[in-house]
């Protein structure tokens, strides 16, 4: 197995930030469980598993629009495709129920120093606007437990958190800041935040795509500031190294400098930086994730294993 974890050395000596970032386990990395929810009814203790690594953990749930089959009538589930039957869970079951007796523990002991424990992050696998909806209306129910935001007056302008136990991410799609952002009442605060937009590269082949990504200068990849909304910036590790995790070869310097370029850009525009996902299981030996995947967020699916190196190199 390829000793991906080693990288982690690399991310714990990462660059002065601003005091912004530190809102963030103190500017330390954080265990991103990568796909924290059942596949077909397979696996289902991912999420207590990852929770069981300690906190402050990132768990990901990939959202889709269900309708109960009982009820007829729809509601935000976790799933791995858009294509859903309405026997998925519910997003209120699987993460906010399951997560209730350590926020409610988390509020009455008050340590905002220690906030956020957990940071739930959304991977949107339908753009419906009805999808969007439910999700946002969903998080009001909860509004207590997460960290908000005031808005401002000019998007560029970055409202102070309000920490709580629960800290809502978000991906990039344009959809997504018109409901959680843009379509807002003027009196709301932001309950959930966007990562930046990647600039696309002018390449001609796949080939010629994957070497730029690369090589490019981080300046190229990102090229945006902070808004209120968008916070951080999302990569893959092709973005490291050519191809992606499934192509890496043995850590180098080089690698070591493109690692610490990225972070270091991202850091001094004000973003938290998240790169998906690094794994080393054996072929045959993924429990239902793919082979082929591929810092503020350290995305993995070997929750057990990231934890361990992180709690062996002092970064938990």
């Amino acid at each position: 197995m390829k000793s991906v974890f080693c990288l982690l050395a690399a991310v714990a000596g990462l660059s002065a930030q601003t005091a912004s970032l530190d809102f963030l386990n103190h500017n330390r990395p954080v265990l991103d469980a990568h796909n924290c929810y059942p596949y077909d009814g397979q696996w289902a203790d991912r999420i207590d598993r990852a929770l069981k690594t300690g906190f402050p953990i990132s768990i990901e749930q990939d959202i889709a629009w269900a309708v109960d089959p009982a009820s007829g009538k729809g509601r935000p589930v976790v799933t791995h495709t858009p294509q859903t039957t309405g026997r998925e869970p519910t997003l209120r079951d699987h993460f906010f129920e399951r997560v209730r007796p350590i926020v409610e523990k988390a509020l009455a002991d008050n340590d905002r120093a220690r906030w956020p424990l957990i940071v739930l992050h959304f991977d949107f696998k339908s753009l419906d606007p009805q999808l969007l909806r439910a999700v946002w209306e969903e998080l009001g129910e909860f509004q207590s437990w997460i960290t908000t935001a005031p808005q401002t007056s000019e998007p560029g302008q970055l409202g102070p958190f309000d920490p709580k136990p629960l800290l809502v991410i978000t991906e990039s799609a344009d959809a997504q800041e018109e409901v959680f952002f843009k379509g807002i009442p003027k009196d709301a605060r932001l309950r959930v935040f966007g990562s930046a937009h990647t600039a696309p590269l002018a390449a001609k082949s796949p080939a010629e795509r994957a070497h730029l990504a690369a090589t490019a200068p981080p300046e190229q990849l990102l090229t945006e500031r902070p808004t209120n909304y968008r916070r951080w910036w999302n990569n893959s590790w092709a973005e490291v190294e050519e191809g992606g995790q499934a192509k890496a070869g043995p850590w180098t310097p080089a690698a070591a400098a493109r690692l610490q370029a990225l972070v270091d850009h991202a850091h001094r525009l004000g973003f938290w930086i998240r790169f998906y996902t690094l794994d080393g299981f054996a072929p045959g030996a993924g429990l239902g994730w793919g082979e082929g995947y591929g810092v503020n967020f350290v995305a993995t699916d070997q929750y057990e294993d990231l934890a361990a190196v992180m709690k062996e190199n002092h970064l938990r």
